[in-house]
């Protein structure tokens, strides 16, 4: 049997250190990219739900989310109801950042796809959702405390 968790470690740390150096001039390592285009994407997302989109704890993310608001890529605000809830914004330079960053993630993704047929990209596309899916069940199923069997 291929093991195919391999192959895709493979690529996720190769784009991943491929980032880390064209990233440097922002001063963003370690994922903290994602994070900002996530936010970028969903303006005034809460923590809880940012940790829960990439798939991460919650100390994982809130690190992630202190080093962008220290770097000023990224302000909370109170929630305009609720002032136990901090959203999340980011700010002009987040804004620029994440624009570079969506660049080349449209890049990556040509890169990656290049020799494909359409129909293969599609193939892929669907194939890759069901491992997502089941991989995220896994993840709730541990996240909850369960214990897998192995």
């Amino acid at each position: 049997m291929t093991d195919i968790l391999r192959e895709i470690g493979v690529i996720a740390r190769s784009l991943d250190g491929i980032a880390n150096i064209e990233f440097k001039q922002f001063d963003l390592t370690r994922g903290q990219y994602l994070y900002l285009v996530r936010i970028a994407e969903q303006p005034g997302i809460i923590p809880d739900q940012l940790a829960e989109l990439i798939k991460v704890d919650r100390t994982t993310a809130a690190r992630a989310i202190s080093k962008l608001e220290n770097h000023d890529f990224i302000e909370k605000k109170n929630d305009p109801e609720n002032k136990k809830i901090k959203r999340l914004y980011v700010t002009d330079q987040g804004q620029a950042a994440a624009a570079f960053i969506l660049r080349e993630n449209n890049y990556s993704n040509q890169m990656a796809l290049q020799n494909l047929s359409a129909i293969e990209i599609a193939e892929l596309a669907r194939l890759m959702a069901m491992v997502k899916k089941n991989v995220e069940a896994d993840w709730e199923y541990v996240k909850k405390g369960g214990k897998r069997t192995y």
